[in-house]
Formats: structure tokens, C-alpha cells, sequence
């Protein structure tokens, strides 16, 4: 498969390199928003936002900058105390990030991440980071999301808080500029349902991408920690089936995915990591274009999506 599509999806996922390196180089605007050392934070999202929420909650609490939880918005503890909420939207009207930004303002500092300035989130939050360059004219989030991530890992590398094993921003946008360009395996296009694994953080990062070829795509695919790929999902994998992980893979996952008969697709072994997880991501995005324009499916306008979900009659 070639590297780029002709979709603006595709155009938007190819930025992705450059537009991590602004994310970075936005941080000093934005601390404002972002946790500090040593917080009790809950950082909420829905959809992309959600995940992208999960992979940094595990980021930053092994890392050793705080304690930290992920929430879909709409199942947000209220009767539970935290220092500061996070909240990610891309568009800043999502209802349920809304609501619980306005219900706890001026009883828990909090933050939010949006792409747009003009919309009702920079009410809403106390603090905003505002990453327009990141913006997407597409429904389907693709770089938002990972300029999301990107801009919280540099916060916890300039923090000394980059957990072991989680390479400095620079090394991954490196491997990005890698995964924007190599060819997808013309066999893993072709298969007919997808499982994502991911450990840790990168466990986000397969909810996200299953999430996206399912958008995308209408692909049947699933998401689950890698060790729990032993305790049922394996029975899904088999011949014309894949088994994709993100990070580094647990020892003999890749005999267990063999012996079904199933492909396994891994920017890491057990042993050695040769592509960042983030990185990863993108191979994924693009692959869930290239299945999509294959289907007949245009990726810049899914069936059944809107850019924001805003529901009536919504109260805080």
C-alpha cells in the first residue's frame, strides 16, 4: 500500500511529525493548564479524548509526577477528591465535558486542552491550552489526539517524569516520520477483524486505534490489555486475523499468536523496542484509511459521526 491516501485524513496523519514538534515547542504557553508534581488529577475525555486521557493517567503516575485517573466525562466521580481536573476535547463543545468542567469550577482548579479558542470551553475551564495548529478539518480525530499526547509527554520529560522505557519526544517524532511513510503490509490490509493489545499506557493507544478503524472503516476490531489476550481473545485469532501490539510484547505472545494462525503486527518484541508506541499509532490511522478507501468508505466524513457530540437539554 502506498504511504499517503488521497483523503484529508490521510494529509492529516502525514502532519503528524511536525505537528508533535509544535506541541513541544507550545509547552512554556501552556503550563498554566497542566498538572503539577505531586496533584491528585483525573483527566477526562470522551471518545479519542477518553483514551488519549488513559495513556497519559499512566504515563504520569509511574512516572512519579501523581497520582492520576482517567474517566469518560459522563462517569466522573463527583463524590471523589481530586487537586485539578484535565479535561481533553477537540472541539471544546462536547455536553459532558461541559457540564463537568462548569459543576466543578470554583471547588477543583482544572485545566482543559481544546483545538479551538472561540467555543465554550475557555469559560468553562480555568486554564486552557489551546493547540489550533492541531485542528482537523476531518471527523475522524487522528493528529489532535497524538498532539495531545505529544505536548503531555514533553510536560512530564521537562519534569523528570518520563517513566523508564518511554523514549524522550524527539526519538519518537523520529520514528513517526518512519511510520508515516512505510509501506502497510498488503496482507494486513486484506484481514477481515483486528484485535489491538497494548500494556500500561500504550493499552490507550489500542482502544484508540481500534476505535479509529471502526470509525474509519466500519472494520470489525477489538482492544485489550496484551496479558489478557491469553484469557479469551485469542479464540477470535486465526488465519486472515490479526493480533497488533503496542509496545513491547509479553514473552511468547508472539508464539501464542502463531500457533492460532493468526498475523501478528508489533513495533517491539519482548526484548527490544524498535518503534515508538505513538509512532505505532499512526501506522495504524493510516492503515484504517487504506481500509476504508478500499471499502468504498470516505475516512473525512464516517458514517453515522458528527466532529462533537452536543446533546439537548444537557444539565451541569
Amino acid at each position: 500500500m502506498t504511504p499517503h491516501g488521497s483523503s484529508r485524513t490521510s494529509a492529516e496523519i502525514a502532519s503528524q511529525p511536525d505537528v508533535w514538534r509544535q506541541a513541544a515547542r507550545s509547552l512554556p504557553r501552556h503550563a498554566a493548564a497542566l498538572p503539577r508534581r505531586g496533584e491528585r488529577v483525573a483527566v477526562v475525555g470522551c471518545g479519542t479524548s477518553w483514551f488519549m486521557a488513559q495513556s497519559y493517567a499512566a504515563l504520569r503516575e509511574s512516572g512519579g509526577h501523581g497520582e492520576t485517573d482517567a474517566f469518560a466525562a459522563s462517569e466522573f466521580p463527583h463524590g471523589r477528591r481530586y487537586d485539578r481536573v484535565l479535561a481533553i476535547t477537540r472541539s471544546g463543545t462536547t455536553t459532558e465535558v461541559l457540564d463537568l468542567l462548569r459543576r466543578v469550577k470554583g471547588t477543583v482548579p482544572s485545566g482543559a486542552i481544546t483545538a479551538d479558542p472561540t467555543t465554550p470551553v475557555m469559560q468553562a475551564a480555568d486554564a486552557v491550552a489551546v493547540l489550533d495548529f492541531a485542528d482537523e478539518e476531518s471527523v475522524v480525530q487522528t493528529r489532535f489526539a497524538t498532539a495531545n499526547l505529544a505536548l503531555l509527554r514533553a510536560h512530564l520529560e521537562a519534569e523528570d517524569a518520563l517513566p523508564d522505557g518511554v523514549r524522550p519526544l524527539d526519538r519518537a517524532i523520529e520514528d513517526a516520520e518512519r511510520a508515516v511513510l512505510e509501506p502497510l503490509d498488503p496482507g494486513v490490509c486484506a484481514a477481515e477483524q483486528f484485535t489491538f493489545l497494548g500494556t500500561g499506557w500504550t493499552y490507550g493507544l489500542a482502544l484508540e486505534a481500534g476505535l479509529k478503524m471502526r470509525e474509519a472503516a466500519g472494520a470489525w476490531t477489538e482492544a485489550y490489555p496484551a496479558m489478557e489476550y491469553r484469557h479469551g481473545p485469542i479464540s477470535i485469532t486465526g488465519p486472515g486475523r490479526v493480533a497488533w501490539a503496542f509496545g513491547r510484547l509479553p514473552h511468547g505472545l508472539a508464539d501464542d499468536v502463531a500457533r492460532v494462525g493468526g498475523t501478528l503486527v508489533a513495533g517491539s518484541t519482548d526484548s527490544a523496542q524498535d518503534l515508538d508506541p505513538l509512532a505505532d499509532l499512526v501506522r495504524a490511522q493510516r492503515l484504517a484509511v487504506a481500509i476504508a478507501e478500499a471499502r468504498g468508505h470516505n475516512p473525512d466524513r464516517p458514517r453515522n459521526l458528527t466532529r462533537s457530540v452536543v446533546l439537548e437539554n444537557s444539565h451541569a
